[in-house]
This record gives C-alpha cells, sequence and structure tokens, in this order.
C-alpha cells in the first residue's frame, strides 16, 4: 500500500501527522494486532493505520449482529474493497443476553463484553499479539461505559493514546484518500432505543427500515428515535428546511407509518448525539463517574 498523502498545509494537519507518525510506530510495536472494525471513520482509519504498519499481520473483525444494519455491513465491504486490509465477519449475541436487551445506562457495556470476549478467543486462537478499537480523545468527554469494558479486556485504544481527535482523524483520513474520511456519525441501531425501552429485535428492525428510506429520500445525517408507537426524527439542521417542506413531511410519515410506526414527528432541534440521555435523566459526565466507581 502506497504512504498517504501529505495533509494540507495548516497547523491543525501537521500537529495530526506527527500523532500518525507515532500511531504507526505504536502499532508496528505490537508487532500482531485484531481491529474491532465498525466501519465509522475512526475504526476505519485505525484499521487503514494497521494495516500500513503491519499488513497482513492485522486483522480488521465487524461483529454482525441485530443491532449492526446491512447498510453498515455494505460500507465496511466496500471499505475493504478499496483499501485491501484483511477483513471477516463473526457473529455476536448481544442480544441473547438479558441485561443488553433490558437497555437500562450500562448497555454499551454489555455489548463491549460480548465483542471483547469473541475478539479475545480470536486472538488467542489465530496468535494475534493485541486487540486495538477506535476510541479517540474526543469520545472520552462523552458517557462511553463500552471504554470500561475495553479496559476489562485489555483492549488497547491506540487512537486514544496517542491524542488524536475526531477532526484529525477526518483529516488524515482524507489525505489517505479513505472513502470513510467525511462518513456521517455512526453508531448501533440500539442508540436509537430509550434507555429503559427493552431492546428487541423487532423494534432494531423497524429503526433500520426507517433509517432506509430516509437514506433512499436522500438525507445524509439523520437518526430515527424509537419510542413505542411513534418515531421521533432528528435531521442536520443544514437539511432540515427541505424535511420540513410540506411535500416531504407528508412522505416521511406515509413510508415510516408503513414500517410501523402510528406517529411521525420531526425534531425542531435537528440532529444531535445523545439527544436520548435527558430523556433517561442521564448527566453524561456524572454517569461516568459512576461507572468508573
Amino acid at each position: 500500500m502506497q504512504a498517504p498523502a501529505p495533509p494540507s498545509s495548516n497547523r491543525v494537519a501537521e500537529i495530526a501527522l506527527l500523532k500518525q507518525t507515532r500511531l504507526i510506530a505504536e502499532l508496528r510495536r505490537l508487532g500482531s494486532v485484531i481491529i474491532a472494525l465498525s466501519g465509522g471513520a475512526d475504526s476505519a482509519y485505525l484499521a487503514w493505520a494497521a494495516h500500513l504498519a503491519l499488513g497482513g499481520r492485522a486483522l480488521s473483525v465487524t461483529a454482525i449482529s441485530a443491532s449492526f444494519s446491512a447498510y453498515d455491513r455494505e460500507q465496511v465491504e466496500a471499505f475493504g474493497r478499496a483499501t485491501g486490509v484483511q477483513h471477516q465477519f463473526i457473529e455476536t449475541q448481544e442480544l441473547a443476553d438479558p441485561r443488553y436487551a433490558a437497555n437500562n445506562t450500562e448497555r454499551c457495556y454489555f455489548c463491549k463484553d460480548e465483542l471483547f470476549t469473541v475478539l479475545d478467543h480470536l486472538a488467542a486462537e489465530r496468535g494475534f499479539a493485541a486487540v486495538v478499537y477506535g476510541i479517540n480523545a474526543d469520545d472520552t468527554l462523552d458517557f462511553r461505559p463500552g471504554h470500561r469494558s475495553a479496559s476489562e479486556h485489555s483492549v488497547l485504544s491506540p487512537l486514544l493514546d496517542v491524542g488524536l481527535t475526531k477532526i484529525e482523524i477526518r483529516e488524515l483520513s482524507r489525505c489517505a484518500g479513505l472513502p470513510t474520511w467525511d462518513r456521517p456519525a455512526s453508531a448501533c441501531l440500539a442508540s436509537r432505543i430509550p434507555f429503559g425501552e427493552k431492546v428487541t429485535r423487532e423494534n432494531l428492525g423497524q429503526v433500520e427500515r426507517g433509517e432506509a428510506i430516509l437514506r433512499e429520500l436522500g438525507f445524509r445525517q439523520f437518526r430515527l428515535r424509537h419510542h413505542g408507537t411513534l418515531a421521533r426524527i432528528e435531521i442536520d439542521q443544514e437539511e432540515l428546511p427541505r424535511a420540513l417542506e410540506a411535500r416531504m413531511a407528508a412522505t416521511l410519515a406515509i413510508r415510516l407509518k408503513q414500517v410501523g410506526f402510528r406517529y411521525v414527528t420531526l425534531d425542531l432541534e435537528g440532529y444531535r448525539q445523545g439527544s436520548l440521555n435527558p430523556l433517561s435523566r442521564i448527566n453524561p459526565l456524572q454517569a461516568r463517574r459512576d461507572s468508573s466507581s
């Protein structure tokens, strides 16, 4: 694989490139790694960096379950074709864990525990030295119970260790020609379901089908939040005016009722990460402190 093109001449890019050099060196020092690849910008960049550093001694692994959409699987497959990273899919069974399905504030912890348990076994079976995943320096400002699971499984976080931020990862990905450099923020389908509402194959399927409709209608950054019989659509502020047009609003209502919702509403605040936290009385910083105590 060719080395990446130099980033554009600005201070952010220069600092990011120095961090990338440290990242490549650290990955080479590990000798061999399994990368948890979800297909988002962060894990995709880490997979590319590990491939650059280690070649065939880096294996990117994507977990397939009811909370991973067919669209995300297609994106991962396209990324693999574009970059040539060594990759495979595995199945995880987090939905079989009643603690995950109960969907309390620790849901992500139980999900990551299942994922890292499977990756631990795979690493031992194949002789890989470490498992790594794509948490970055910005992620520590949010509620991330999955990071506690990573620590318990001795999963490494190379992007965090070298201090790479989201904007730096996107810039470095752009310079490397990665198709994921500007991919909208993504998360598992279960993140659309408010804490306390049970996660089932049925409501995950509703979310997946509903978001496929939004994508088909040309929207790019959005979430379909599942509130029982009500679908609450969050759309990026730049795209929101189009969604509010009378004809489009009517189309959204008709199409989403076809996947099983009784009511359809557009959230006037638009898309934002973590919007379900206030509904569950969660203070992200307090929850993060609580989860580490």
